[in-house]
């Protein structure tokens, strides 16, 4: 299998953790932002990574999207399993996964661009990156109002998560579902922010233990 993403994308980080979960092995190709489009959309026809290439046959071509491709490995291989046995536990955990991808995923992309921007401009100062940077913020409309914002999301959504993996080692049932891999990969960048990483830290040790059942190194600031 051949994964195609950004190396630095937490949605495609997502999928690493579902592939790692599953322990199939694959290769990953690093795609440049703006180019990227060039080999993905013939394949999908659309522009956004991840994208699984499955490569066996009497498979899909190409499978789009972070939460199709867990999908995916669900049918492909059963065990270990990320689809929970109950089919409440599974509606409850798929629709966690959603207000992750649509709502928190989002908001940490506008968090995090906007402190890479400014004072963790030093994490990497070259021109390339501050280039993609610039590109990414013109192209989600990232400003400090719309940051205000996205940090409230984030409050609300550290409330939920602190009081689901309080309570339990699991965001629903008892064992790993696609909620966690989610919550682990979606708010991973998180992890270079100070203020998050001293701020909450219950959470990035919950990142940290997710990424290890994965068999996936840990995100910069980990």
């Amino acid at each position: 299998m051949l994964l195609l993403q950004f190396s630095t994308s937490h949605y495609c980080r997502k999928a690493r953790l579902g592939l790692g979960y599953k322990q199939i092995n694959y290769k990953s190709e690093n795609l440049t932002p703006g180019l990227h489009i060039l080999r993905v959309k013939p394949l999908t026809g659309l522009k956004t990574l991840p994208v699984l290439l499955p490569q066996v046959v009497g498979q899909p071509d190409a499978i789009a999207d972070s939460t199709a491709i867990l999908k995916f490995l669900e049918t492909y291989q059963t065990e270990p399993p990320l689809f929970l046995p109950d089919h409440e536990q599974q509606t409850e955990a798929s629709m966690l996964e959603d207000w992750l991808d649509e709502s928190i995923g989002t908001a940490t992309r506008f968090v995090y661009y906007q402190f890479r921007a400014g004072e963790g401009k030093q994490i990497d100062p070259s021109l390339l990156s501050q280039t993609v940077i610039s590109v990414v913020r013109q192209q989600y409309g990232i400003n400090q109002a719309s940051v205000e914002l996205a940090k409230n999301r984030l409050v609300t959504a550290f409330s939920e998560l602190s009081i689901r993996w309080q309570r339990n080692d699991y965001l629903v049932g008892n064992r790993l579902s696609v909620a966690d891999i989610s919550a682990a990969a979606l708010l991973s960048p998180l992890a270079l922010i100070p203020q998050y990483r001293q701020g909450y830290p219950w959470l990035f040790e919950r990142i940290v233990q997710i990424h290890q059942l994965c068999n996936e190194p840990l995100p910069p600031g980990l």
